[in-house]
This record gives C-alpha cells, sequence and structure tokens, in this order.
C-alpha cells in the first residue's frame, strides 16, 4: 500500500485517523468499565458478543464464543467459569438442539453494562439523528468496509 505524497491534505486520511482516536477511546472506555467490575478485559468483549447473539436471535455455544474471541477450549473454560460465577452469564441447553449447552448473557449483565454505557450509546445515537438516511447509509457501509478489513488483516 502506498502512503499519500502529503498526508496533512489527505481527508480521507483525517478520517482514518478520527476512526483510530475514536477506537482507542473507546477501547479506554471499555477497559474502565472492566476495572470497575473487576473483570477482564476478554471478560467485555465476550459479553458484548453474547448480548449481540442475544439481539440477533442466535444461540452461542462455548466453541463458537471461544473462536469469536481468538481462545482455546481452556481459556474459554475458563472465562466462562468467571462470568458464570460473577452472575453474568449461565450455561443452558439449547431450544433448537437440546443436546447443545449454549451461553446466555445474564439480564444482570445487561443492565450493568447499560448503566455504564448507556449514555454513550444515547449520545451516539443522537449525533446520528443528525444525518440524513444517505449519510447514515454512508456511515454504516463504511464502518462495516473498516471491520471487514480489520478482521481480515493479519
Amino acid at each position: 500500500m502506498s502512503t499519500p505524497s502529503d498526508p496533512v491534505s489527505a481527508p480521507e486520511l483525517e478520517i482514518v485517523h478520527l476512526l483510530r482516536a475514536a477506537t482507542v477511546e473507546l477501547s479506554l472506555h471499555s477497559a474502565r468499565f472492566a476495572g470497575r467490575h473487576g473483570m477482564h478485559p476478554t471478560d467485555v468483549r465476550a459479553l458484548i458478543a453474547l448480548m449481540d447473539a442475544r439481539r440477533a436471535g442466535e444461540e452461542m455455544s462455548a466453541g463458537r464464543l471461544g473462536a469469536a474471541l481468538g481462545l482455546n477450549s481452556a481459556g474459554t473454560t475458563a472465562l466462562l467459569d468467571r462470568l458464570e460465577r460473577a452472575g453474568q452469564v449461565r450455561r443452558v441447553r439449547g431450544a433448537r438442539d437440546r443436546r447443545k449447552v449454549v451461553v446466555e448473557v445474564e439480564d444482570r449483565a445487561v443492565e450493568l453494562g447499560w448503566a455504564f454505557f448507556g449514555p454513550l450509546i444515547e449520545r451516539s445515537v443522537e449525533l446520528l439523528r443528525g444525518y440524513d438516511d444517505h449519510q447514515r447509509t454512508a456511515i454504516r457501509d463504511f464502518l462495516h468496509g473498516v471491520r471487514e478489513a480489520a478482521a481480515g488483516a493479519e
């Protein structure tokens, strides 16, 4: 990949730098949440993955969660044991396949997350309401593209 000859004048690069800065701030915000609640940052990432699955109406097995987080089987078990002891998740039989064990986020974890992240989410929604449908579509497409690029980066 080539770099712009004059990065200061590249408006695209300014947006990339703003995205990086926002990512750093979001990461720090998440770390503050983890610290205040005696969690590891991976615990927070796991809860987010479980909440995303819940919102999408999908069941999340321990194996699928571990793969999403880049954890091996032992690391996933330790993570789930820790979150289960803290009352953040529960292991239950799958609704579609009763032989399968799935992990669900407890309502108390959702409430705890909303109490901390809710104001940031509400502010973000408020900002998005300042854009029209076309602009929101462009923002969504850009963020999806960046996410895919980051997921494919090595």
